[in-house]
């Protein structure tokens, strides 16, 4: 099996045309069911549970100092994205404010994913990508491996019940349309991820944009992603930082996972190669993210043109193979 899944040594210093061993499978939409994470590990509450009530609630601009933290400590990812606007979801205790959800509106590498869905929007400025949106979790998950121990215990459950979410993301475009961020898009990754017994990210169908009336506009770009053994995914730009020779945190990150060390005068390229297959990882195709978009505010919605045609929402999502033999 692996080697069929190897990658092959590269014929010039920028690499070679890398394989593709597979296509993700991709989850059924049909669910009722709330996503949540802590330490990086998911859990799910029922909606139709309830339990939510807005006046024990608030939504807050935040920093990026109290934004960070908090996403890499339970985002399944593990990283933080270019921020541009930030917001917590704050739990009163009676004791005070706790902080149990928060949302990253940034900045994504190109401007075209943001002018190809608002073509009249200045990007970066009027219009924005929901980059990280997270709700605390069950308590019953453990501390994820590695964290340091500089989170503060798990809380009591059910500190951001069901529908939750669909409150939190209101409050974050009224915040945004004070701010004349008109419009939003946002993505929803159906390819579930697993690691041995241990779901790393479960897929999801953007159930909470649809609640909140978004504009399903089709997906975003295809993708052929390279997977790496602890679910997460290399970039294709990381990789080429690496070939240039301006990859140090990306060899830290694939040593950290068991590869071995660049050998000294080795070129970039070929550790790179010899890295991904002491690694087993595996290049598969990607049919790209759902990608919806909504518009901040009543008024924005009258003057703001979103591109393209209106598509029903995702009810089924077709079967894909799995790894190729």
């Amino acid at each position: 099996m692996h080697q069929q899944l190897a990658f092959p040594p590269p014929t010039s210093p920028a690499g070679p045309e890398l394989p593709v061993h597979g296509e993700f499978a991709e989850l059924s939409p049909e669910s009722e069911l709330c996503q949540r994470w802590r330490y990086r590990r998911h859990s799910w509450t029922p909606r139709s549970a309830g339990g939510f009530t807005a006046e024990n609630y608030q939504v807050l601009a935040i920093e990026e100092r109290v934004a960070k933290p908090y996403i890499l400590a339970h985002h399944y990812s593990g990283t933080y994205p270019a921020a541009a606007r930030r917001f917590g979801l704050f739990l009163d205790t009676g004791e005070g404010l706790d902080l149990v959800g928060v949302a990253v509106f940034g900045i994504p590498p190109s401007a075209a994913v943001l002018t190809n869905v608002f073509p009249d929007l200045e990007p970066y400025v009027q219009s924005l990508e929901l980059s990280r949106f997270v709700l605390e979790g069950d308590a019953a998950d453990p501390p994820l491996s590695g964290s340091g121990g500089r989170h503060t215990p798990p809380p009591r459950p059910g500190r951001a019940p069901g529908n939750a979410e669909s409150w939190f993301l209101a409050r974050c475009l009224e915040h945004l349309a004070a701010a004349d961020v008109r419009g939003v898009v946002m993505f929803a990754d159906p390819v579930p991820r697993q690691v041995g017994p241990r779901i790393v990210h479960p897929g999801h169908i953007g159930t909470i944009y649809q609640a909140s009336n978004a504009v399903f506009t089709g997906r975003g770009t295809p993708r052929t992603l390279t997977l790496l053994p602890d679910g997460s995914i290399l970039s294709d730009r990381a990789m080429q930082k690496v070939r240039k020779g301006e990859g140090e945190y990306v060899e830290r990150r694939l040593v950290g996972l068991g590869a071995r060390p660049p050998r000294a005068g080795a070129r970039p390229a070929d550790w790179l190669t010899d890295a991904l297959n002491d690694l087993g990882a595996v290049r598969m195709r990607h049919r790209g993210c759902l990608r919806y978009a909504i518009a901040t505010s009543r008024r924005n919605r009258r003057r703001v043109t979103i591109a393209g045609t209106a598509q029903p929402y995702p009810k089924r999502l077709a079967p894909a193979g799995g790894p190729r033999s």
